[in-house]
C-alpha cells in the first residue's frame, strides 16, 4: 500500500473565511453519549456532573421511561462544592454501587463536566484507580465531555481518541479502519461494499463492544466517517496509521469519492469498483430525484453545530441544487476538509466560530429557505417565520451511504413542507 496522505489543497479565492468570536450557541460535548451509549453495546457513560447535565443528557435522548439507559449522572452537589465531601471516595461509591447493579457493564466511562472540570476534579487518576480495581471484568476509562472544553460532536471525539489509546497493535496486518460512531445498518453496508471489492480487513472504530476494539499499526489505512474527528485522528497518526483523503461519504457523490479512496489504496480494478458501488449509485441517484425538485433553488443557512456543515452543504449544493448563503461551523480542519472544500460552489460565504448576534443579523439579511441550527435558535426563529432544521437531528439519523443519501435528503425537505402546510 502506498504512504502519507498529501498536503490539503487551498481554498479558492472565493472561500475566504469569516471568524469571529463571540457569543455561542451550541451543546456540550456531554450529547454525543446520546449516540455512543447505543453503539457501544457493553459500556456504560458515567458523566460527573450536575443536575443540569443529567437534564441535558435525559431531554436529548428522549429516553423511554420502560427502558434502562446504560448512562447516568452521579451529581455534584453543594456537599461537594463546598469541600464538605470527599469527591474521590463519593465517586468510588457510586461506581460500585452501580456495577454491582448492572454485572453487564464491561467498560465504563467516567465522562467530565462544567463541574468537575471547575473543582479540578482528576477523573483521569480515578479512572486508573478503579479500573485496577475492577479489571478484568471492567475497565474503566475517561474523557472530557466538558463544555469548557468541547462542543457538541467533540464529545465523540475525546471518547474515540481515549479508545485509540487501548488499541492493540497491528503488527505488519494490512487493514482498512473506517472511524466514526455509524449505525449498525450503515456499518454493514459499508463492510459489504468493501467486501465486495475485495478488501477484507476492515475494521470500524466505535466497535460494538468496546473490549474489542480493533488493532492498528504502520499499516492501517483509515477513512473518517464523520469531520470532527480531529483528536482522533492525531491518535491514530502517533500509533502509525495513514488517513485516506476523501469527502465524507453522504450522498451518492461523497459516498463514491470516499470509498473511491480506499479502492485505489487498494489498487481495486475500476471494473470491478463500478460493479460494486453501481446498484447503490443508481438507487441513491433515484431517490433523490423527487428531493431536487423539492428543494432545487431553496436557499439554506448553516449556524454552526454539529461540524457536520461543510460535507453537508456540499452534498445539498451538488447534488439537490440548493442555493449556500453561509455555512457556519464550530471549526475548520482544512487538510480533513481539503475534499468538502474544493467542490464547494464558488461565492459560499464559510464562518468559523461565532458572534451568534451578528450571525442572526447575517442571517435575516439573506432571507433563506432554511435555517439549519441548534434547538436554543431554533425555536426562536420558528416564532418568527423562519423554517428550521435541527442539526442535533442530522446526528441521531443515520444519513452515510448510498442507502441513506435520500433520508438525508428528506430531512431538509421536511421543514418545507411542514411550513407549507401550516401555511394553508
Amino acid at each position: 500500500m502506498s504512504g502519507a496522505s498529501a498536503v490539503a489543497a487551498p481554498l479558492k479565492p472565493a472561500q475566504e473565511i469569516l471568524r469571529q468570536r463571540g457569543q455561542r450557541e451550541v451543546f456540550c460535548g456531554l450529547t454525543g453519549i446520546v449516540w455512543l451509549h447505543r453503539k457501544i453495546q457493553d459500556a456504560f457513560f458515567l458523566v460527573v456532573g450536575s443536575r443540569t447535565c443529567a437534564h441535558l443528557i435525559q431531554s436529548a435522548a428522549g429516553v423511554m421511561i420502560f427502558a434502562e439507559p446504560r448512562f447516568a449522572t452521579a451529581i455534584i452537589d453543594e456537599r461537594d462544592l463546598a469541600g464538605l465531601a470527599d469527591m474521590n471516595d463519593e465517586l468510588d461509591r457510586e461506581v460500585q454501587k452501580l456495577l454491582a447493579r448492572r454485572p453487564d457493564i464491561r467498560t465504563l466511562f467516567l465522562v467530565g463536566s462544567c463541574p468537575s472540570e471547575v473543582i479540578k476534579l482528576d477523573l483521569s487518576r480515578a479512572a486508573e484507580r478503579l479500573s485496577a480495581q475492577f479489571m478484568p471484568n471492567v475497565q474503566v476509562l475517561n474523557y472530557s465531555g466538558s463544555g469548557i472544553e468541547t462542543t457538541f460532536t467533540q464529545g465523540e471525539d475525546a471518547c474515540l481518541a481515549t479508545l485509540v489509546e487501548q488499541m492493540p497493535h497491528a503488527g505488519d496486518k494490512e487493514s482498512l479502519l473506517v472511524v466514526g460512531a455509524l449505525a449498525d445498518i450503515v456499518e454493514d453496508q459499508f463492510r459489504d461494499l468493501f467486501n465486495g471489492m475485495g478488501i477484507d480487513t476492515v475494521e470500524f472504530l466505535p466497535a460494538r463492544k468496546a473490549r474489542e476494539l480493533p488493532a492498528v499499526g504502520n499499516k492501517t489505512r483509515y477513512l473518517l466517517a464523520q469531520p470532527f474527528l480531529t483528536e482522533t485522528a492525531m491518535a491514530l497518526d502517533k500509533r502509525g496509521a495513514v488517513r485516506l483523503k476523501a469527502p465524507f461519504p453522504l450522498g451518492e457523490q461523497g459516498t463514491t469519492a470516499w470509498l473511491q479512496a480506499a479502492a485505489d489504496e487498494w489498487k481495486v480494478p475500476q471494473k470491478t469498483f463500478d460493479a460494486v458501488t453501481g446498484p447503490g449509485r443508481n438507487r441513491a441517484r433515484k431517490g433523490l430525484v423527487e428531493y431536487q425538485e423539492q428543494l432545487e433553488g431553496k436557499k439554506i443557512f448553516f449556524f454552526p453545530d454539529s461540524q457536520l456543515e461543510i460535507p453537508l452543504a456540499r452534498f445539498l449544493a451538488t447534488e439537490l441544487g440548493m442555493t449556500l448563503t453561509e455555512v457556519g461551523t464550530p471549526y475548520l480542519h482544512r487538510e480533513h476538509l481539503a475534499e468538502e472544500l474544493a467542490a464547494l460552489p464558488d461565492g459560499v460565504q464559510l464562518s468559523e466560530g461565532q458572534d451568534v448576534d451578528l450571525q442572526i443579523d447575517r442571517c435575516w439579511e439573506a432571507e433563506p429557505d432554511v435555517v439549519v441550527c441548534g434547538l436554543g435558535l431554533a425555536n426562536p426563529f420558528e416564532a418568527q417565520g423562519m423554517t428550521t432544521k435541527w442539526s442535533i437531528e442530522l446526528l441521531f439519523t443515520p444519513v452515510h451511504g448510498y442507502e441513506q443519501a435520500a433520508d438525508c435528503a428528506e430531512l431538509f425537505a421536511r421543514p418545507l413542507r411542514r411550513r407549507q402546510a401550516l401555511a394553508f
